[in-house]
């Protein structure tokens, strides 16, 4: 069984204090932002529920949401739109959305040291580890992966409500074949990321969304 919490006690060890963990959710949509979350916990945290949240069922995730929030000692989230997606890159556009997050923690506390899971961020003026799979090797980066996630599947149930032809609260904007099916049918609109190539191959056909 994995140690959830190896990279944090080395770094309590080698003398750091508060230790940040970053994640991003979205890459892959073909519709909306991509979202990051910033968390750091006490000193020694330990919760064994939580994981990557890809392994978590959404009711999981939902709870530990809250729990996170909750045990926190600080917390962030990094939201960067799909026009900025477009603009940037999707590379580009997550490292910008994990800046944010990390930002928006470190108001409340001083952060001395960030974990992400694989993004190189050589910016900020404090050491950076990016660990692969690092939302499946660390409990803080795991845990702002799961607030990444809550956020943005939030923002595509409200996205659900206004659309609801397009069945975002089933697919997440991911490129399943019946979100493809029904962008051919509806057309796109302007959360789409119009850099993705099944969204340009729809726009080039001139398919997109009527007003009203």
């Amino acid at each position: 069984m994995i140690n959830m919490t190896e990279y944090e006690e080395k770094l309590y060890n080698e003398g750091y204090s508060f230790i940040g963990g970053c994640d991003e959710a979205g890459r892959g949509p073909l519709v909306g932002p991509v979202v990051a979350g910033c968390v750091v916990f006490p000193k020694g945290y330990k919760n064994e529920l939580i994981n990557d949240s890809k392994k978590l069922t959404e009711k999981k995730r939902e709870q530990l949401y809250d729990i996170i929030i909750n045990d926190a000692l600080a917390y962030g989230i990094g939201i960067v739109s799909s026009k900025e997606i477009d603009e940037i890159n999707i590379l580009e556009a997550s490292r910008k959305a994990m800046i944010l997050a990390y930002n928006e923690a470190n108001k409340k506390i001083n952060i001395d040291y960030l974990l992400t899971d694989a993004m190189k961020i050589s910016t900020l003026n404090i050491p950076v580890l990016d660990i692969i799979k690092g939302d499946a090797k660390s409990v803080t980066i795991a845990a702002a992966s799961i607030i990444a996630k809550v956020t943005r599947d939030r923002i595509l149930y409200d996205l659900d409500s206004k659309y609801p032809e397009y069945e975002f609260r089933k697919h997440k904007g991911y490129p399943t074949k019946r979100h493809l099916e029904l962008i051919e049918k509806y057309g796109v609109f302007e959360e789409y990321r119009t850099t993705y190539k099944p969204v340009k191959n729809i726009i080039d056909r001139g398919i997109f969304k009527k007003k009203g």
